[in-house]
């Protein structure tokens, strides 16, 4: 599922929503309705941008007068200081999506950055980083997005796109004593020839039974090193091999030199910290010298 712009809009509008459900009370009651303003986007530190046209559509939803230039493209990478967009327009509008516009483009980024770096560690190999459904509820699209800004790879994007058969559902399915082979043919008889077909093995001496069940792609699921270069033989091109648990940046390139095809890594998106990014008011206009009151009227 792209990131469209009837994605962001849906959520983004909901967002402002919760923030300021009756409208912002600060910034009617304390700053000019004529005044506006002209602020920049500022990193706080290094990372990789994703999230730009989140970020605009806070101003634009808030008030279509508002103008947002951003100076980079998501999956770019930053340095502490640079500008990464510019905002200007009523000053009301400004500081009501301020926080949504924030909230969403340092979040973004942050899943960026770090992906970045697990696609930097395993450089050199063949190894794919993906992420997984581990995402925040609602924001799967923004993560996901945000992701392969990072460089990284998006996994199934849910439950509808893929068969993803893990221990629980092997549990069940050979609960009548069927074979696993069995159950897996029987699994891939009834797909259309579209869909694929991933299972989940934990120990070695399950794969050569999943191999034979016309799997697509089988997860070595916490697997040790050792046991993760035996079962790349095992496979032995049969199908695409995806590493998954005990993945972490401290990990992941030995992981990668095992010769599996991807890494999934759920930490991306659970565990990405929000990247320091501030919005600095760069100018303002407030014209005359009127000043609201407290019901909003304007005084000489």
């Amino acid at each position: 599922m792209a990131l469209t712009a009837s994605v962001i809009d849906r959520v983004v509008a909901a967002a402002l929503q919760e923030d300021a459900p009756w409208g912002d009370l600060t910034s009617e009651t304390l700053i000019p309705a004529a005044a506006t303003v002209e602020a920049q986007l500022v990193a706080r530190e290094p990372g990789v941008l994703a999230g730009g046209a989140v970020f605009a559509a806070a101003f634009a939803l808030t008030n279509d007068r508002i103008r947002v230039g951003l100076a980079l493209q998501d999956g770019d990478t930053f340095d502490r200081g640079t500008v990464l967009a510019t905002v200007a327009g009523p000053a009301r509008g400004v500081l009501q999506a301020e926080r949504i516009g924030l909230n969403f483009v340092q979040r973004m980024s942050g899943v960026a950055t770090l992906t970045a770096r697990y696609v930097a560690a395993v450089a050199g190999t063949r190894a794919r980083i993906v992420d997984t459904r581990k995402t925040t509820p609602g924001l799967r699209a923004f993560e996901r997005h945000a992701v392969v800004a990072g460089g990284g790879r998006n996994h199934r994007f849910s439950l509808s796109d893929a068969v993803m058969a893990k221990d629980n559902h092997l549990a069940v399915l050979t609960a009548d004593g069927t074979s696993l082979t069995d159950a897996l043919r029987a699994v891939r008889a009834a797909l259309p020839h579209t869909a694929h077909l991933e299972v989940e093995v934990d120990r070695l001496d399950q794969i050569d039974a999943v191999l034979a069940g016309g799997v697509d792609t089988i997860m070595l699921d916490n697997f040790s090193l050792a046991d993760l270069a035996r079962g790349v033989a095992q496979v032995d091109g049969r199908a695409v091999i995806e590493a998954s648990g005990g993945v972490d940046l401290h990990t992941v390139a030995a992981i990668a030199a095992t010769g599996v095809d991807v890494i999934s890594v759920g930490a991306l998106t659970h565990s990405a910290r929000a990247l320091d990014l501030g919005l600095d008011v760069a100018a303002l206009d407030v014209p005359g010298l009127d000043r609201p009151s407290r019901g909003g009227k304007g005084r000489e």
